[in-house]
């Protein structure tokens, strides 16, 4: 597959800064809490390759894109990812659960479920904790420390994990999120359906269902991906990580005659306008690795990390939030559009005083 046009940035990519991902950002700007309602967000819209910037509602995306545009969005489900063990010394551990161990962790684990899981406390190797929520009923076994605060886990529990954070565990809203959020479902777009992210796509947050049905009136076709949002994307990036370019892996899932609808739609030349970086992700991993298959869906794990000089092969515009700074988020972005002109917008996104972050206010590329 070809790209239809060359990336702004390649030039740059070759001298990408670790500074480069740096911002100013006023406490202010980081948003907490969602507005409603969900499309009353602002949007600012750019141009690749040229300079003039818009200053526009998300309610008017319709308006914005063109008929026969195909918009991809990533369905996955947020699932309530936090929660509280104790050890027996009686210090707290907090757990955010990524996910299911592979194979061999999991056989090495012993018996009971066995996940990946971020643990913020000093655990041992070996070590059993239990849950605030549900005592002793729920052992949960601290096998050993994977690298970047990542644990083996595993569950000694008879009830799958899933099931027991339903009733133990919280949504895993971001730490820079200091406000209770009263009702859940605001973590989750509208059109959620499978369960597996510990962490929002939340450039998705932005759309209703009317907003759908405006599109679908436009002429816009909504297509679905999956991709199952863990530590390749919210964890913040380290010097090391961008000289290796490769992120921790996520689990995506497309189904076969999605991605033949997407080619097809490009091989007749309409757009593909990917919302969030988690779909960016998910097709150009795709469009670099997806084999030919009679299968119903194509299924796997990704490690791409985008960044300035990519050459994208299937995403023509894109619509996303307002990034921390020094993310993959933030460096995707900038492969977009380019570095120099992605700190312009988002100098301009503060000084024209827009929202940031997850709850925050969009972009769109074109």
């Amino acid at each position: 597959m070809t790209s239809r046009h060359a990336t702004p940035g390649v030039a740059e990519a070759q001298g990408l800064r670790f500074e480069d991902l740096d911002y100013d950002l006023p406490q202010e700007l980081v948003a907490q809490h969602p507005v409603e309602p969900r499309d009353a967000s602002r949007l600012l819209v750019c141009r690749r390759g040229a300079d003039a910037i818009a200053d526009r509602m998300f309610a008017e995306l319709p308006g914005l894109l063109r008929a026969g545009d195909v918009l991809v969005r990533n369905d996955t489900r947020v699932f309530p990812a936090r929660a509280f063990f104790r050890r027996a010394t009686g210090g707290r551990i907090e757990a955010l659960f990524l996910r299911p161990a592979g194979e061999e962790p999991a056989s090495e684990a012993g018996p009971g479920e066995a996940w990946e899981a971020l643990l913020r406390g000093r655990p041992r190797s070996g070590e059993t904790l239990t849950s605030e929520a549900l005592g002793e009923a729920w052992p949960l076994v601290a096998v050993r420390p994977l690298g970047d605060g990542r644990w083996l886990v595993a569950s000694r529990h008879a009830r799958p994990v899933l099931e027991l954070l339903d009733e133990a565990g919280a949504m895993p809203l971001p730490p820079y999120i200091h406000e209770r959020l009263s009702d859940p479902e605001r973590y989750q777009t509208t059109y959620a359906r499978l369960v597996g992210s510990a962490a929002a796509p939340t450039a998705g947050l932005h759309f209703t269902p009317a907003l759908d049905a405006a599109l679908g009136a436009a002429g816009v076709t909504i297509e679905t991906v999956t991709l199952h949002v863990g530590l390749g994307t919210f964890k913040p990036l380290v010097e090391e990580t961008l000289a290796a370019g490769r992120l921790h892996r996520e689990t995506y899932e497309v189904d076969v005659a999605v991605w033949a609808r997407l080619l097809a739609a490009r091989a007749q030349g309409r757009r593909v306008v990917a919302v969030g970086t988690t779909t960016v992700r998910t097709l150009e991993h795709l469009a670099r690795h997806a084999p030919p298959t009679d299968k119903a869906a194509y299924r796997g794990e990704t490690r791409l990390f985008i960044t300035p000089g990519c050459d994208f092969r299937v995403v023509d515009a894109l619509v996303t939030n307002f990034h921390l700074p020094r993310t993959s988020l933030l460096a995707l972005v900038m492969a977009f559009y380019g570095v120099e002109q992605t700190r312009r917008l988002y100098a301009h996104a503060v000084r024209e005083r827009y929202r940031f972050y997850s709850f925050g206010d969009a972009m769109l590329a074109l």
